[in-house]
């Protein structure tokens, strides 16, 4: 670390810093990295973000609505912190690397490998982004983010300081690419790469996955749903030495084929079913082996019709029934387990995720961009989401997220939207995100045939900015730019009446907001509201914390009051502080 020259700091320079040292030196354990200036966060000291609507795509008025944000990631986070903060319930990353190549660019230049402060910058531009995300996902939401060795001991670091490292939920391993490697690797080859995933605070997957392979072996049905037969045979280290309450034998009735109870070592028999033939065998366990459960489980069950004597080969065998689905619907598979590819679950490599950007964008060529496969992201937000959610994904380049949450609402019926935040570096937004996920929506033609389009709806939008000086035409400029905010925040997009000085819009479930933008539009509004007679979300100016409630209080039934731009400019200080 650079040793820094105090001689001509000023009294106030040196107690400031003397307190930053102070708080360094009493964090026992964790990161601690020299902290830079970027220039997208200090902007926001004189400039507060906004949105302004740029496309969209409709298809299907009954489907959400899917968001695009272009514009620095810091930025759209602070919009989204005013808009979702709680609301998400996924977020899936794919930050840059800092691998030295020309991946990470830190205020408008290149981070290289001969940089001094390369790890630091990393750490500084992603820790604000992190921090911000945090505040979007709700108690039981989780975080997936990618990574490779460069910056994998910094980033668990990072995120135990800003999530807890409690909340850790384990790292996936991603086997990335096959062959025999580059010979620039000279000492081994780096063929996976790693996910890190954290809950916000009650979070949890969903750990039962299945492979294409496992679900073949579901070939009966019952009224309860699909199933197949498992033995109930114990895992190997559950041995008759460490379990001995589950080292039984079986009473079979072999004629009237049932169990009628328990015999032990002892030859103690433990009868359930007196109704039986005579011919009696005893069914144990060679070896080592025990049962899976205990004699009470596999009573109540038996009695449920849930457990069955197979004879296969002159030997006697129990089995359960394991059902695909369970009662909520998720699926009872083989628990996940943290090297993807040992699952049976067809994740693609890197390769998968060129050739599907190719396919879609051809006769443009992306390829070198090396997106991550559909499969893999698919799979994260499979063991996450349920058909409702809300994904967000803050370095979105490709748009892979956008597409994965798409295709997993065609396999389930699910309603998933998703929300890409990218900046258009290298004109990657307008270019290729955008355009694939249009491509996606409406549908395409290429050499292989056509693709119908998965009909759903897309707002795209740009980040801008207002004066951040909170005088009351600095107020007025943010209510006036605050439209695209507050239809993101209320979900309501559909324009029903653009009045003198207010909007009212709707969505698909029937609801109204209204956005009040100065004095002159109260009455008028209210007019239109006494009119179409339903309740409102609305959004009145007001240079205060107040909503204004008085002027409302002829229609207080119909009208729920929010003041703008106060809130706003809360969430922004608390933010930009």
């Amino acid at each position: 670390m650079v040793k820094k020259d105090y001689t001509n700091w000023s009294k106030e320079e040196l107690i400031k810093e003397a307190e930053k040292k102070d708080k360094l030196l009493k964090k026992k354990y964790g990161i601690i990295w020299e902290s830079k200036p970027e220039k997208v966060a200090e902007l926001c000291k004189e400039k507060l973000p906004v949105l302004a609507e740029e496309k969209e795509i409709e298809t299907d008025k009954k489907k959400p609505v899917n968001i695009l944000i272009e514009g620095d990631n810091y930025h759209a986070l602070s919009v989204l912190n005013y808009t979702h903060k709680g609301k998400i319930d996924v977020i899936y990353i794919d930050p840059p690397y800092n691998r030295g190549t020309g991946d990470f660019k830190y205020n408008d230049k290149y981070v290289d490998r001969e940089d001094a402060y390369r790890h630091s910058k990393w750490i500084n531009f992603l820790e604000k982004r992190l921090i911000l995300s945090k505040k979007l996902l709700n108690n039981q939401g989780v975080i997936f983010i990618s990574i490779d060795e460069n910056e994998f001991a910094q980033l668990k670091l990072l995120c135990d300081d800003i999530f807890g490292e409690k909340n850790f939920m384990g790292n996936l391993i991603w086997k990335r690419r096959g062959g025999i490697g580059s010979f620039a690797e000279k000492s081994l080859t780096q063929n996976h790469e790693y996910v890190l995933v954290y809950k916000r605070r009650d979070g949890f997957l969903y750990h039962k996955i299945l492979g294409e392979k496992r679900k073949k072996q579901f070939k009966y049905k019952d009224k309860n749903g699909i199933y197949r037969w498992i033995e109930l045979v114990g895992p190997s280290q559950q041995t008759k030495e460490r379990r001995p309450n589950l080292d039984y034998g079986i009473l079979y009735d072999k004629n009237g084929k049932k169990i009628i109870g328990f015999i032990d070592r002892s030859n103690k028999k433990d009868i359930f079913n007196n109704k039986h033939s005579g011919k009696i065998i005893e069914i144990w366990l060679d070896g080592k082996a025990t049962w899976l459960v205990g004699k009470n489980i596999i009573q109540k069950y038996y009695k449920k019709e849930l457990i069955k004597v197979f004879e296969e080969k002159n030997k006697f065998v129990l089995r359960i029934k394991n059902y695909l689905y369970d009662k909520k619907g998720n699926i009872n598979g083989a628990i996940l387990k943290s090297i993807l590819t040992d699952n049976d679950l067809n994740i693609g490599m890197n390769a998968e995720g060129t050739k599907q950007i190719k396919e879609i964008l051809y006769p443009k060529d992306y390829s070198r961009m090396k997106p991550k496969p559909l499969s893999l992201i698919e799979l994260l937000i499979h063991l996450k989401t349920n058909k409702n959610s809300i994904v967000l994904d803050f370095f979105a380049g490709t748009g892979t997220t956008g597409h994965a949450v798409m295709n997993l609402n065609k396999k389930d019926g699910g309603n998933r939207r998703f929300i890409l935040c990218t900046n258009n570096e290298d004109n990657i937004c307008t270019e290729v995100c955008f355009p694939r996920i249009k491509k996606l929506i409406n549908g395409y033609k290429n050499i292989l045939g056509n693709f119908d389009g998965f009909k759903t709806n897309l707002k795209y939008f740009k980040t801008d900015f207002v004066d951040a000086k909170a005088t009351d035409m600095g107020k007025k400029k943010l209510v006036d730019k605050s439209t695209e905010m507050i239809c993101l925040k209320e979900d309501c997009f559909k324009r029903v009446l653009v009045g003198h000085n207010f909007r009212i819009f709707k969505n698909n479930q029937e609801k109204y907001l209204g956005i009040i933008y100065d004095d002159d539009g109260v009455e008028l509004f209210k007019k239109k509201v006494k009119k179409i007679k339903k309740k409102f979300v609305v959004y009145v100016f007001s240079l205060d914390e107040g909503a204004r409630e008085e002027e409302f209080e002829d229609i207080a039934e119909l009208v729920d009051l929010k003041p703008i731009p106060a809130v706003i400019l809360n969430v922004y200080k608390r933010i930009f502080k």
